[in-house]
């Protein structure tokens, strides 16, 4: 068996250093977001101007960097600006000596091209002797996360090259997804008559002691005691070359989490060469980099090197390959860092999930790069393969197939952790969460997470199911500190407070990274979220949908979560203080929609308390507690009664029965049905009040907004006219999480056209108009203007792929899985 594996490792190795027999460029899935490199966008987006959040600009792209490792991006006009190493930390600054460049010269010729690849270039004199501004449009950049490519088309490169990225994020996956690594796969073709010279140049800083602070740029970094070192490893047929970026220290493991280290390399094998300089000044002209590699596309091979004294250094390595007329090779090179601790707010320091397969020593960089460069061609394969059937099925819309992969960027660049406590046993479980957005930040907001997570069941299911642990961990706890509740403090003009975690409330979030997350739970101020009527609803919600969409059969989860689940329920049951069976809103914004006040019954909250009740009822069921499956059943029936008859006005379910806001359609009116489709539990309302509710909703939330080109806004008052409230934006906002739940909804009921009309205009607005790619917001306005970019609800858009259960036809609007509702009949 052991040299069945090591023959397995060969194999793999080997042919990684293969050259490829098609060229990548023929190969993008035509589902991949297109745009020229460097193409500039007029009319682009920007921040609601009375807000004060990020807004980095439109020039973003796909990040790099697995699960809770750390992430950063590489713009799609060819700079690397956007950092997310230090977790919960957005950082926004081009490093401009990180950089690729190309040169190509026909064999024969007294000179050739050498070209950053980049259509910028430093605003200081740093680096003025390498010839930046690389044309814009000669070429395109797509992305399908998490790959993304750069197709170069120029006049003065003859040979034809792509350069496909990504880090090994893969579906089911809890090794290599946490990996922090950064596959280039270079493809190259020579489609002349002529020998083609190419050489691929990467360099890269030693940003090691970089992460310190949390400022939105690395005014904060130190560089001094970093030192580079030139590495060389023999691999079976190749080697191994490249840089290590370390630094100074006294011996052991690193301690601090802006300590490890960093690695660029690449393989030299038959007909590749590298070439290597170790040391350089990237505030210098560059001419030691430069100079060399404009002459013939190599470098030095000096491993000049020394301790910096607060200078800063960088490192570049070249592979240099001939193309006969014809000839057609992949090279790959890699980006690896080793940062292995994660310090939050309060002092406590974990350790990253990857290091469970690399060591807490932080010196491992160069093992991760070398790993890199052996899997690259399988990790590849391995993302295809999983992307296959959604991006080539054509029954879907083109856009819609490349959105669903886009999405999932936030997974991992939302200032992901998955990881230990230092002090933890090896052995303990890792904790997972994303955040809401770094403008928001909070981990695992549920009330978002609620939309957010789809992705998480659907391909990593695992980690989904831990997280709902750990919110049925908090649920019979009680944290009886004091905060400021903010919104009702502004509103009476006198100091409120709330208590921060009441026993029975499904808490907010589990925490900030200015504090101590996953431990203090519950730091939402704006609101009092133990009032909140959505929480306990969604949590429930959560937790079977879990259960169903890893095949109805863990049991033992269901068994963990139950007690929190009842506790949860009767909490939010105190609140149906009318004996109808419906939780009463209290007059402030309890839900989700944090600045619209909602009083009496409401649809949004009735709706998840419905289908809460239901998936509570079929828990028990499973479970055999006849005792909870008899209570929740009663309660469905009688609130559901109570919520036809309060709320629906013939056309749809009015927002609420008390507030200025009752007639208005909101678009989310029947998010619980929404669940309840998904999940399998029946209708909460007829099949006809759904699909005239939702047809309602699309009239116009959808067409009557924008021009019906912009997504489902919150709310629209009942006569089509837009509501326009100083202390409450978010009913004229729309929500882009929310309108994919929208989306789903009506793709659940058959309503195919409409549901994708309605996601549409999302798409519409985040890749097309306004420049939001891979910082999709939570919400803009009738003008594209935004609030929270970089936001976790978007990620939704997996639940218009999760309409019905696993292996069950959607669209059937039928009940299922034993509803026996009177009132499922009824007309409206």
């Amino acid at each position: 068996m052991k040299q069945r594996v090591v023959c397995g490792a060969v194999l793999c190795f080997l042919l990684a250093l293969l050259p490829s027999v098609a060229y990548a460029g023929d190969s993008i899935p035509k589902a991949g977001w297109k745009r020229g490199i460097g193409e500039p966008l007029t009319d682009a987006g920007t921040k609601k101007p009375n807000l004060q959040i990020i807004d980095d600009g439109y020039a973003q792209g796909a990040p790099v960097g697995g699960f809770g490792a750390g992430t950063f991006s590489r713009t799609y006009a060819g700079d690397f600006s956007r950092w997310h190493l230090k977790t919960g930390v957005h950082k926004y600054q081009a490093i401009y000596a990180n950089q690729f460049a190309m040169y190509q010269a026909v064999e024969g010729s007294s000179e050739g091209t050498a070209q950053v690849l980049s259509t910028s270039h430093p605003a200081s004199q740093s680096l003025n002797r390498w010839n930046w501004n690389y044309p814009v449009g000669a070429g395109d950049y797509y992305s399908l996360y998490p790959k993304s490519w750069y197709d170069y088309k120029w006049n003065k490169f003859p040979a034809h090259v792509t350069v496909e990225q990504f880090s090994p994020i893969l579906p089911n996956n809890y090794r290599e997804t946490s990996y922090p690594v950064a596959v280039y796969r270079w493809h190259a073709e020579n489609p002349t008559n002529q020998t083609v010279h190419v050489s691929i140049l990467l360099s890269w800083t030693n940003m090691v002691g970089w992460s310190r602070g949390v400022s939105s740029t690395f005014s904060e970094h130190l560089s001094e005691g970093n030192t580079n070192r030139f590495m060389s490893e023999s691999r079976n047929s190749a080697t191994v070359k490249g840089i290590v970026f370390d630094r100074h220290r006294a011996g052991g493991p690193v301690s601090d989490e802006w300590d490890g280290q960093m690695a660029i390399a690449a393989l030299e094998s038959s007909g590749v060469e590298v070439s290597y300089q170790t040391t350089y000044l990237p505030d210098g002209d560059g001419s030691d980099i430069w100079t060399p590699f404009s002459k013939d596309g190599k470098l030095a091979n000096s491993d000049r090197q020394w301790v910096s004294s607060g200078e800063n250094l960088a490192g570049a390595i070249a592979v240099t390959f001939t193309l006969k007329p014809g000839e057609k090779r992949t090279v790959p090179m890699v980006i690896s860092w080793d940062l292995p601790i994660v310090e939050f707010g309060a002092g406590r320091k974990w350790y990253r999930h990857y290091t469970d397969f690399y060591g807490t020593s932080g010196t491992n960089a160069w093992k991760i790069a070398a790993d890199g460069l052996t899997n690259a061609t399988k990790w590849s394969d391995a993302i295809d393969s999983w992307q296959a059937p959604y991006v080539e099925d054509e029954s879907k819309p083109l856009w819609y197939r490349g959105a669903l992969f886009n999405e999932l960027y936030v997974l991992a660049d939302g200032g992901s952790l998955w990881g230990r406590p230092v002090e933890s046993a090896k052995d303990t479980k890792s904790s997972f969460g994303f955040m809401e957005c770094f403008d928001y930040p909070y981990y695992n907001t549920l009330d978002v997470l609620f939309y957010g997570s789809m992705p998480l069941i659907k391909f990593w299911p695992d980690l989904d199911k831990q997280v709902m642990r750990a919110f049925a961990d908090t649920v019979p706890t009680e944290i009886d500190d004091k905060y400021m509740w903010m919104w009702k403090s502004i509103q009476t003009g006198k100091e409120q407070f709330r208590t921060r975690k009441v026993k029975g409330a499904v808490p907010h979030d589990l925490g900030v990274p200015n504090e101590d997350p996953f431990i203090q739970v519950n730091q939402f101020s704006w609101q009092d979220t133990n009032g909140w009527k959505d929480l306990n609803p969604k949590f429930v919600l959560m937790v079977y949908r879990d259960f169903v969409f890893t095949g109805n059969k863990d049991i033992k989860f269901l068994r963990y979560t139950w007690p929190a689940v009842t506790e949860a329920l009767a909490y939010v049951e105190k609140f149906a203080s009318t004996g109808d069976g419906i939780p009463q809103n209290d007059g402030y914004p309890d839900q989700t929609y944090d600045e619209w006040v909602v009083r009496g019954e409401s649809a949004y909250c009735g709706s998840l308390w419905l289908a809460a009740l239901r998936a509570g009822e079929e828990m028990g069921r499973a479970l055999g507690d006849t005792n909870n499956v008899a209570k929740y059943h009663e309660l469905f029936v009688r609130g559901q009664a109570s919520y036809i008859k309060n709320l629906w006005n013939g056309e749809y379910f009015l927002y609420d029965t008390q507030s200025e806001y009752k007639d208005d359609i909101q678009a989310e009116q029947l998010a619980g049905q929404w669940y309840a489709n998904m999940t399998g539990l029946g209708n909460l309302v007829s099949t006809e009040m759904q699909k005239k509710a939702l047809k309602k909703v699309f009239d116009f939330n959808v067409m009557k907004f924008g021009n019906g080109n912009m997504g489902a806004v919150s709310g629209m008052a009942a006569d089509g006219s837009i509501i326009e409230k100083k202390d409450n934006e978010q009913v004229g906002e729309v929500w882009t999480g929310a309108t994919f739940s929208v989306a789903a909804l009506m793709l659940g009921d058959g309503m195919k056209e409409e549901g994708y009309r309605t996601a549409w205009g999302v798409y519409h607005v985040v890749y097309e108009t306004k420049g939001y790619w891979f910082r999709t917001p939570e919400a803009y306005d009738i003008t594209g203007n935004f609030r929270a970019s970089m936001y976790m609800r978007p990620a939704g858009i997996w639940a218009m792929e999760m309409t019905a259960p696993p292996g069950a036809a959607s669209a059937s609007g039928k009940p299922a899985r034993g509803n026996s509702a009177a009132a499922l009949s009824a007309s409206p």
